[in-house]
């Protein structure tokens, strides 16, 4: 594509131009003609805004968000769906790109503005045809025993796609590893500390690990494994967080439970980087440069998962002692810990040829220009690319975004309505791979991202289950989602909004009158726009009853996960995507066009101290044996919540037939999200710069509240450097007590 239209949505490229010096001279001439003339004629005329925006003080039309949910249709969006997961489009590959123009052909169709695709060449990851990977079960002589299956079982016609990509665990090293089996649970860092203190004659060093998958990101996993000396890691579903208990429960193909030759594909990015791990920090464009490969951080050992009837293999025949009653699983065996097999002389080995090389991947970004303030941007997202078929994770996400954005686009087509500010849907690429559509799209646009962008809305996995909606958010964000579920009627109860099934379902721990919000944490696209830039993000789903003890939706990032599945078991009716959708567009347009933003910035102030109040439980009385108290981080939060108090009534006071007012108040309610950014970032994670909230350093899908504090309390009693990590800690108070003071600044009317 033309340079010129890459960078024709957020910032124009310079063009060299020779021109005379006369032209110059006359330019300059004019320009500064008609400058004056538009001072002298300015008190003579009003603004006069395109015929369909209304005045720059005018509120948003009530009118128009039942039109916009009256316009969303449920079939729809079930077209929507099939279409996207007809096929395989594993980020760099044909169907990808397919995937992606079929994406931007719909927005132009839908009439936004425009539809621009983004590509980047990343580092990516797959499985070689040639070498196939292999884990076996070796004789005392070398010969096989046993050999685990490298793809789901054919059981229905999709099954049978030859673009089906192999079991696989992308970024694991390439390598061969041969030795005796043990069995840590789920290889999180509590599961080796009880190895480590009740298992102490257990050597782990040269071992090959076998975890369950669940729990925490399995590429922590991974990380602890390679920490512990394992020279391999196997990974596989357990039925016990993939299955059910109930006996009429029935896998696929009849039902959603996992079958036991699915197996989870999935990244194992642990970096605190995420996006290309080749250009850290900055966009991978083709002039950006590289760092090695071996410069990256990425698994030093061979991982691979496998799928539970082949874990049962492996499992079955371990010696050693009996696991804890809570590292038991579904299988219908006892679990031991090993090493080595009953049947002596036998051992494991991984042979593992998983590539790493470089791929196109694309973004593609739909652009409704905004009437008023067109500089002021609404982001609406989702990743396009899948593991397999997609058709949960990520498609059900796309094919409401997709519905979402045909709303919009018949307002705006009609010249009926045009929103305030610009909304953006973005359709990322290889999200999967570690978030890195998005983080490059980021990294490339980040001056101008940071100062414009109102919010990001994600909506990946718009429907995994259908009992609740889940929310996600920045606390800036809890009433503009209260308010849009409030709006819309709940599938499974139609005398009741998704806000009342909410509270019901999901209630706040301290207010069970209203729903639960939890932080954000990572493992999808809202985490480089929070993290990175301060820019506030939300991440709704529909999800599936917690009481079901399940790790995730069962068929997620395997073969089996079809449009089939969501047709006949998920969402029969596609109602629970159209109730996301409506939520969604509801928020979406709140945002964007609504005179003054819809931010609570007294929500942020309650979260605050919920934070620290959690702080003083695990932590106070162990910081007081060192001298160090939390005065500093009090009085920091006392202040926030007096001028987010007062914010808030100024917000309700201002004159809203001031244009420089309301946007004055819009600038400041933008403003603190961004306030909390660290641009050292935080220690040894230089790449998350939020300092309230960030992933946790042991489990990158879950959030942590003051992470720099919690990561320098980590096993704090068994570094042997007291000194220097009581300075740390010390440090790191005082780094949130003074970023929490300059947010309040930020709130502050006019004075520093």
């Amino acid at each position: 594509m033309p340079s010129s239209d890459r960078y024709s949505l957020i910032g124009g490229k310079h063009r060299k131009i020779k021109i005379s010096a006369l032209v110059v001279l006359l330019l300059a001439v004019g320009i500064g003609i008609g400058i004056l003339l538009g001072y002298l004629i300015a008190f003579s005329i009003h603004y006069e805004p395109e015929p369909s925006c209304g005045s720059p003080c005018q509120d948003a039309d009530p009118t128009v968000s039942s039109k916009l949910m009256a316009s969303m249709e449920a079939t729809n969006i079930r077209g929507f769906l099939s279409d996207l997961s007809s096929k395989p489009h594993l980020a760099g590959t044909p169907e990808d790109f397919e995937t992606a123009e079929y994406i931007q052909q719909k927005w132009l169709d839908q009439g936004l503005d425009s539809a621009t695709i983004y590509p980047y060449h990343v580092l990516l990851s797959y499985p070689d045809d040639t070498k196939p990977n292999k884990v076996q079960i070796l004789n005392d002589d070398g010969s096989d025993n046993y050999t685990c299956v490298d793809m789901e079982e054919n059981l229905r016609p999709e099954d049978q796609n030859p673009n089906i990509v192999k079991h696989f665990n992308a970024y694991s090293a390439i390598g061969m590893a041969q030795g005796d089996l043990v069995y840590v649970n789920y290889a999180r860092v509590e599961d080796f500390d009880y190895l480590a203190t009740e298992q102490p004659t257990l050597n782990l060093t040269g071992k090959i690990f076998i975890a369950k998958f669940g729990k925490i990101f399995r590429g922590n996993k991974a990380l602890n494994s390679q920490e512990r000396g394992a020279t391999g890691l196997i990974l596989y579903s357990d039925p016990a967080d993939y299955g059910s208990d109930d006996p009429t429960a029935k896998v696929y193909p009849d039902g959603w439970w996992l079958p036991g030759t699915g197996a989870q594909r999935g990244n194992l990015h642990v970096s605190d980087y995420k996006g290309d791990p080749l250009t850290p920090g900055y966009p991978s464009n083709d002039y950006m440069s590289r760092i090695d490969m071996e410069d990256t951080y990425l698994p030093d050992i061979p991982v691979q998962p496998i799928g539970y009837d082949d874990a049962l293999a492996f499992l079955r025949e371990l010696d050693g002692p009996d696991a804890p009653s809570n590292w038991q699983g579904g299988l219908g065996i006892t679990y031991k810990l090993g090493p080595g097999f009953t049947s002596r002389g036998r051992k494991v080995k991984m042979d593992v040829h998983t590539t790493r090389e470089r791929k196109w991947t694309y973004n593609i970004v739909g652009f409704i220009r905004g009437a008023i303030e067109p500089d002021r941007y609404v982001i609406v997202g989702n990743h396009h690319d899948a593991w397999v078929y997609g058709s949960v994770d990520p498609s059900s996400g796309t094919a409401a975004m997709l519905e979402i954005s045909s709303a919009f686009g018949k307002l705006v087509k009609s010249e009926e309505w045009r929103p305030r500010r610009s909304i953006l849907f973005c359709a990322w690429g290889a999200e999967e791979y570690g978030l890195i559509g998005s983080t490059e799209w980021v990294e490339d646009f980040a001056k101008n991202l940071g100062a414009r962008s109102v919010a990001y809305l994600n909506i990946d996995q718009a429907v995994n289950g259908d009992w609740y909606m889940r929310a996600k958010s920045s606390p800036l964000l809890y009433q503009a989602i209260f308010n849009a579920a409030k709006k819309v009627t709940d599938p499974s109860d139609a005398d009741k909004t998704v806000y009342e099934v909410m509270v019901e379902r999901n209630g706040d721990y301290d207010n069970p009158e209203i729903p639960y919000v939890s932080n954000l944490g990572s493992g999808s696209d809202f985490a480089p726009f929070m993290y990175r830039i301060g820019v506030p993000g939300l991440d709704l789903r529909y999800t599936y009853d917690r009481s079901l003890g399940i790790s995730s939706y069962p068929l997620y990032h395997t073969a089996f996960e079809t449009f089939y599945v969501m047709d006949q078991f998920i969402d029969p009716d596609f109602n629970y995507h159209l109730a996301a959708s409506r939520v969604m567009a509801e928020i979406t347009r709140d945002l964007s066009d609504a005179l003054v933003i819809p931010f609570n910035c007294q929500d942020y102030a309650d979260r605050l101290k919920y934070a620290v109040d959690s702080l003083k439980t695990s932590y106070q009385q162990d910081m007081a044996d060192n001298s160090i108290n939390f005065e500093s981080l009090d009085s920091a939060v006392e202040n926030f919540t007096a001028s987010a108090q007062e914010l808030y009534e100024r917000t309700g006071e201002v004159d809203r037939e001031n244009p420089l007012a309301v946007r004055s108040i819009n600038d400041q309610l933008m403003g603190i999200e961004r306030a909390f950014i660290d641009p050292l970032g935080l220690p040894s994670r230089p790449f998350l710069r939020h300092i309230i909230y960030s992933p946790s350093s042991t489990n990158y899908y879950a959030s942590a509240s003051f992470p720099g504090i919690v990561d320098a309390m980590f096993k704090i009693d068994e570094d042997p450097n007291q000194d220097e990590r009581w300075k740390l800690v010390a440090e790191q108070m005082s780094v949130a007590a003074f970023t929490i003071q300059s947010a309040a600044s930020t709130m502050k009317d006019y004075q520093l």
